[in-house]
C-alpha cells in the first residue's frame, strides 16, 4: 500500500514513542507485509521467528519490539506494540467507509460500461471499458477492473482479508488495506468471492476465467489465461503462473506457488509450490504416480486374501 505522501521516519519515532536506530534522513513511502515489501516502505516483526527475515527484507523502515543491529541504509524504531502501530497506520491511509449509496461517488466507471440493477459499488472503485456487471454485484472500496470483463450475479469482490492478529487474549483483526485488480478480458462467475490483500494487491491476470463459488484469499496473484472451475479455494498470498488450470474443488494452500502451465486434476490438494506438471490427488502428486498408487491400493484386498491363504497352506 502507497501512501500519498511520504512520511519523514522522525515523525514516526515521534507518533509511537519510538526509539530510532539508523538512518534518520529516510521517509515511509508505503506500507507491507514481509513477504512483498518494497524500498520505501515500512514492515513490522513482533516474533523472534521472522526478526532476520524483517531486518534483511527490502524495507526500508523497521517496527519491533527489541533492539537489533540495524541493517545498513535502513532505519529501525524500537517500539512496545509494532503491530498496533502499523494497524493504525493501515487505518489511516485506508479509513472504514459506510456504503450509503448504490454506487460511491468516488468510483468511476467508464461510460460504456454496463451497470445492471442492484450493484453496489464502493469508494475508490474503477471500472473500464466495455465491461458489465451483473445485478447482485458487490465491489467493495478498491476494486479495479480492467475493459472487457465480466462480473457475473453475487460475485463479492473486496472483502476484508481472512487475517487476525493472535494474542492471548484472542484474535485482534487487522485492517485490509489493500486492492483488489482484475485486468482485461476475465470473466469472474457466479457468487464467487476475492479478498483484498492485506496491505498489497488481490491480481487476476488478463484473460483468465473463473467458474462459480470460486474463492480467492488475500494477496494472491493469479497470471494470465488461467482457467479455474466451480469451488476451487485458493488460500492467501498464492503465486499461480500463466495458462494454469485447476479443475473442480481443487484447493491450494496458503502461500503456494504453481508454475506456468500446470493443470491440478479435479479434488486434489495442493499443499506446497509445484512445478510444472498435471497433477492428481491429496497432497497432489504428478498424476501418473498418483495413478499408479490407486491401482496399487485397489490391490490391497487380493494380497491380503493372498496372504491369509499362504498362512493357512503354511500351517
Amino acid at each position: 500500500m502507497d501512501f500519498s505522501q511520504a512520511i519523514p521516519v522522525k515523525q514516526l519515532a515521534d507518533r509511537f514513542s519510538a526509539h530510532l536506530h539508523g538512518n534518520a534522513d529516510l521517509f515511509a513511502t508505503g506500507i507491507n507485509e514481509i513477504h512483498k515489501v518494497r524500498p520505501g516502505d515500512i514492515c513490522f516483526v513482533d516474533h523472534p521467528k521472522y526478526y532476520d527475515k524483517c531486518l534483511k527484507s527490502a524495507a526500508t523502515i523497521i517496527f519491533i519490539d527489541k533492539e537489533v543491529t540495524v541493517p545498513e541504509g535502513k532505519a529501525v524504531l524500537v517500539m512496545e506494540s509494532p503491530f498496533e502501530a502499523y494497524n493504525e497506520l493501515v487505518l489511516e491511509h485506508r479509513p472504514h467507509y459506510t456504503q450509503l449509496s448504490q454506487i460511491d461517488p468516488r468510483a468511476k466507471v467508464d461510460p460504456t460500461a454496463t451497470i445492471e440493477a442492484g450493484v453496489i459499488i464502493g469508494p475508490h472503485c474503477e471500472i473500464g471499458a466495455h465491461t458489465v456487471i451483473q445485478s447482485g454485484v458487490v465491489l467493495q472500496e478498491h476494486c479495479y477492473i480492467g475493459k472487457h470483463c465480466l462480473i457475473q450475479s453475487g460475485a463479492i469482490l473486496g472483502s476484508d482479508a481472512f487475517y487476525f492478529k493472535k494474542s492471548e487474549e484472542g484474535y485482534t483483526k487487522w485492517r485490509s488495506g489493500g486492492r483488489v485488480i482484475i485486468q482485461d478480458h476475465v470473466d469472474i462467475g457466479a457468487n464467487c468471492t476475492i479478498n483484498k490483500g492485506v496491505s498489497g494487491d488481490t491480481l487476476i491476470g488478463r484473460g483468465s476465467k473463473l467458474d462459480c463459488l470460486v474463492h480467492v484469499a488475500h494477496g494472491t496473484v493469479i497470471g494470465e489465461r488461467c482457467l479455474i472451475a466451480a469451488q476451487v479455494g485458493i488460500a492467501g498470498k498464492c503465486q499461480i503462473g500463466d495458462d494454469v488450470t485447476l479443475y473442480g474443488q481443487v484447493g491450494v494452500a496458503h502461500g503456494s506457488h504453481i508454475a506456468s502451465g500446470t493443470v491440478i486434476l479435479a479434488q486434489s490438494g495442493v499443499a506446497k509450490s509445484l512445478s510444472k506438471d498435471t497433477y492428481f490427488g491429496s497432497p497432489a502428486r504428478p498424476v501418473r504416480e498418483s495413478l499408479k498408487d490407486l491401482a496399487a491400493v485397489k490391490r490391497i484386498p487380493w494380497m491380503y486374501e493372498k496372504l491369509k491363504s499362504l498362512l493357512r497352506s503354511a500351517d
